[in-house]
């Protein structure tokens, strides 16, 4: 089957930092699915797993984890697919990647594509949607349900542009909150209230000063998308007594979690790998949130954030989105579509 792969770990404008190779087809075992690939796209943990680096590989790696394609054959344990269905998923980082034409999947991880998008429309959603899913309603605990209670609510998203911030804001104006999001373009800006944010904040800028000229004090809750260090003590100075901060981007320094002790304010990290890569318990959690992402985008609740589709996957291609992804000024997702 056709793939693109590497052996090291080299810039992107490097030739040989990604190319087109050819591998065994895989077979389904257990409770794995065999997806023949239609679109995927590139994520910034794409672009950060293949930076330069010292260490070599013995065979091709295989990067790549948001895909959308067709199930082609079942592992002997599956039970919530057969060979037919259409399905979008964002894979396990610890195994091999979806830039090849035929992935092997835990079916727990999958979701039913929307019926009102293309493969890929559908490919653009599932590493960011689960990622927002989960930073919102699983770490900040938010009930989607409340929307009575969750109007009284307010959310900051730190990089709303972005990926992550692209579904968040559209997640969190279902749930009823009010959404104040950063950006620091006007075309960044202009797309996230497109999206729904109800104020948009510049997040080189102060965020009290920004908040107090939109009438309010501090915020119920935070998503930092970018940077936790630099903005570390700004979501300090801005979220309110008891409310909640989850980041989805490490830190390089070490965070005093002291500032946060008065407010008895919580800190949480949101990684979306984390229920695939433990298998824990609850990791079928990340297929029903796919499959209820499906019903509200059939029903014109969210929009897919794809902005620019490149084709077909061959490896020329997949360094072209690498670098727009690598430049940090992308809006929406990159996908790529149909093998060559």
């Amino acid at each position: 089957m056709k793939a693109v792969g590497l052996l090291k770990y080299l810039p992107i404008e490097d030739e040989k930092s990604l190319f087109d190779v050819e591998l065994p087809k895989p077979r389904a075992t257990g409770r794995d699915l065999l997806v023949k690939v239609k679109a995927v796209s590139i994520n910034p943990v794409d672009v950060k797993v293949r930076s330069p680096k010292s260490k070599t590989e013995e065979q091709p790696k295989i990067l790549g984890w948001d895909a959308s394609g067709v199930v082609v054959e079942t592992g002997e344990d599956c039970h919530d697919f057969q060979v037919g269905d259409e399905v979008y998923y964002s894979g396990s980082l610890i195994r091999p990647g979806t830039y090849s034409e035929f992935h092997l999947v835990d079916e727990r991880i999958v979701g039913k594509k929307p019926h009102t998008l293309t493969f890929a429309e559908s490919a653009a959603l599932p590493l960011t949607s689960i990622t927002a899913w989960e930073a919102l309603f699983d770490r900040l605990a938010i009930e989607a349900s409340d929307k009575e209670n969750n109007k009284q609510k307010t959310i900051l998203i730190i990089g709303g542009a972005g990926g992550v911030g692209s579904i968040a804001i559209q997640l969190a104006k279902w749930a009823g909150l009010t959404v104040i999001a950063t950006a620091s373009r006007q075309s960044t800006s202009d797309w996230v209230k497109e999206l729904g944010a109800d104020f948009v904040m510049n997040h080189h800028h102060s965020f009290q000063e920004q908040l107090k000229q939109h009438g309010m004090e501090n915020v119920d809750f935070i998503l930092c998308l970018n940077n936790t260090d630099q903005h570390w003590l700004a979501m300090a100075d801005a979220i309110k007594p008891q409310g909640m901060i989850c980041s989805i981007v490490e830190n390089a320094q070490p965070l005093d979690l002291n500032v946060l002790k008065n407010k008895s304010a919580t800190f949480v990290w949101e990684f979306m790998f984390t229920r695939s890569m433990y298998e824990t318990e609850d990791m079928e959690k990340q297929q029903q949130l796919l499959n209820q992402l499906s019903e509200l985008i059939d029903i014109g609740v969210i929009k897919t954030t794809l902005k620019k589709t490149l084709s077909p996957i061959h490896a020329e291609n997949i360094r072209k989105a690498h670098a727009l992804v690598e430049s940090g000024k992308t809006i929406g997702k990159i996908v790529l579509e149909d093998f060559a």
